[in-house]
């Protein structure tokens, strides 16, 4: 008889609790090859540790405890993102209506991303939630999506993709896909995470702050990590409402740039080429809020390229440039351009 694997059985239980919750005690059994008073006795020690709840005793019911988790392996090839959330995810656990909106939104998002931009065999989905937050985990073996979007925008330091990465409306495929799906999903939970091409690109949201550093999972493929509070009051429609343009209309028109990411390898920002490739894009936006938070100066040229001479060719844009030290207000200013109001930097920290 083999011993029973209480690591695997514990990441099985959820979806065993959810689908044998008559019979839970002889699929444990005929899973591991134990005898039923050992699966009997494993599955008394995941009702003391929160992850098994019982009713009844001489004919017990089984359901998930407040501690859950699922994963599974996904071959690419022929996989829809909603199959998975309906048949093996969504049933295992219990959210208010809106997280569970969340949830479902970020899911089909980035399987979705998984399935036509990563190029990979295989995709592992892995979703834990305990009492008080839902955490999401996704790797796929592809490219990974730095490089994907280096190879398909010609962009030559993959750093660079990361930055046009965090405007949004970026998209390799734009006859399938809009660009907005990973610049929103990474804006609905408090934290996500994304490893892929020796990067991570890092987004949270009580700091508000986007930013570049070395990845530590030195892994093919792009890796995705997401938390989020099951108290959150956020909703899809509030992300989807700050970025909405306010003249158009259009519900994709105001973003957010992080300038720091611009100053690769610690740089500063001098160069019309450097403000060149920042401005990348630009026209398709409303509103463009430019945060030089950890931005201590900026160069005259750089200045001017930015607030004189695109603001001359695209004046339908309205560049705001936010949280500025006082020599990058200065360089601002002398580039022509007045420094925002307050309620404009009130707008990127909420953002």
């Amino acid at each position: 008889m083999q011993r029973l694997n209480r690591v695997d059985l514990q990441r099985w239980i959820t979806t065993g609790a959810t689908f044998h919750r008559h019979d839970l005690s002889a699929r444990v059994a005929a899973r591991y090859g134990v005898g039923r008073s050992t699966a009997t006795r494993a599955l008394r020690e995941l009702m003391a540790t929160g992850w098994l709840e019982r009713e009844g005793r001489s004919r017990p019911q089984y359901r998930p405890g407040a501690l859950r988790e699922v994963t599974h392996t996904y071959t690419l090839a022929g996989l829809d993102e909603q199959t998975p959330w309906e048949r093996d995810f969504a049933p295992c656990f219990s959210f208010a209506e809106g997280v569970a909106g969340l949830a479902h939104h970020a899911f089909t998002e980035l399987l979705n991303n998984a399935i036509d931009h990563s190029g990979g065999r295989q995709v592992t989905v892995s979703m834990r939630q305990n009492r008080t937050h839902l955490h999401l985990l996704m790797s796929d073996d592809g490219c990974g999506v730095f490089e994907r979007i280096r190879e398909a925008f010609q962009i030559d330091d993959p750093r660079l993709a990361l930055l046009e990465l965090t405007k949004g409306k970026l998209t390799t495929q734009p006859a399938r896909h809009t660009g907005r799906g990973l610049f929103f999903t990474s804006r609905l939970f408090d934290v996500f995470d994304l490893y892929a091409n020796g990067l991570v690109y890092q987004h949270q949201h009580w700091q508000r702050r986007d930013w570049l550093s070395a990845n530590p999972l030195h892994r093919p493929g792009t890796t995705i990590f997401m938390s989020l509070p099951l108290n959150t009051t956020r909703s899809l429609a509030q992300v989807y409402e700050e970025h909405a343009a306010v003249h158009s209309g259009a519900d994709f028109g105001r973003t957010v740039v992080p300038m720091r990411l611009a100053r690769l390898g610690g740089e500063g920002l001098e160069s019309r080429a450097q403000a060149k490739r920042i401005l990348s894009r630009f026209e398709s936006f409303e509103t463009v809020d430019l945060d030089f938070a950890d931005v201590p100066a900026i160069g005259q040229a750089f200045a001017d390229e930015l607030f004189r001479v695109f603001v001359q060719q695209h004046p339908q844009v309205a560049l705001r440039p936010v949280n500025m030290s006082p020599a990058v207000a200065q360089a601002v200013r002398d580039a022509g351009m007045m420094p925002p109001p307050p309620a404009a930097v009130a707008y990127a920290e909420a953002a």
